[in-house]
């Protein structure tokens, strides 16, 4: 073998190693690659489930700082209650199959997690209403904070104590979220622009809503 073909040889298994690193470091870059993703997506993840419990403690903290009167509470509750009545029974009404396994509002928002025309059928329900799902999550905490002690007003009740709902609660509701919902239950009860729909037979209030665990 001459000295040229044994140059030759060498060049070829130098190239060909060269050509393996190469690879070997394309693999690595890829992987690098997936990793980052995975690590992006981890990170935004985490971003949002920080800013979403960031965002429920700042709301209990907000129901739980009302400096209501017990009256003013009472009145506040019913306009809650009733919009949430008002939602689970629409639900019932669009979805009359199945009325046997949604005796709750809870089962409403545990089902429409799992089921997608439940869901579907939430949301339109939202949409007749006016209400974002963080008007709900309002009016459920008010519900949790406060519903085993106040007590039910009727329309003309409610009237006689307080003249401006709206105000009162613009006043003293310092969370926009909170606010937000709150005044929409207000409007909703107080204006009627909610879609009207033949009556259904339900349940007593406390039985319609969810029950206040710990």
């Amino acid at each position: 073998m001459n000295q040229e073909t044994t140059t030759l040889i060498s060049l070829k298994e130098v190239m060909k190693r060269v050509d393996n690193k190469l690879q070997a470091l394309d693999t690595h870059f890829k992987e690098l690659d997936v990793t980052r993703d995975n690590l992006t997506r981890q990170f935004e993840h985490l971003s949002k489930t920080l800013a979403s419990q960031a965002a429920q403690d700042e709301m209990w903290t907000a129901v739980l700082a009302l400096g209501f009167t017990s009256m003013e509470l009472n009145i506040l509750y019913s306009y809650v209650i009733e919009v949430l009545i008002c939602l689970h029974t629409r639900m019932l009404q669009k979805l009359p199959d199945l009325v046997r396994t949604l005796p709750t509002l809870t089962s409403v928002l545990r089902r429409k997690a799992k089921n997608k025309h439940v869901r579907i059928v939430w949301e339109s329900v939202l949409e007749e209403y006016g209400l974002q799902e963080r008007d709900v999550t309002a009016l459920c905490t008010f519900f949790i904070a406060h519903g085993t002690k106040a007590d039910h007003y009727a329309a003309n009740v409610r009237r006689m104590y307080i003249k401006d709902v709206t105000l009162m609660v613009t006043n003293m509701v310092k969370n926009q979220a909170l606010q937000d919902g709150l005044l929409r239950a207000v409007q909703i009860i107080e204006t009627g622009t909610a879609a009207r729909t033949p009556e259904t037979p339900r349940a007593p209030l406390k039985e319609l809503m969810p029950p206040v665990k710990d």
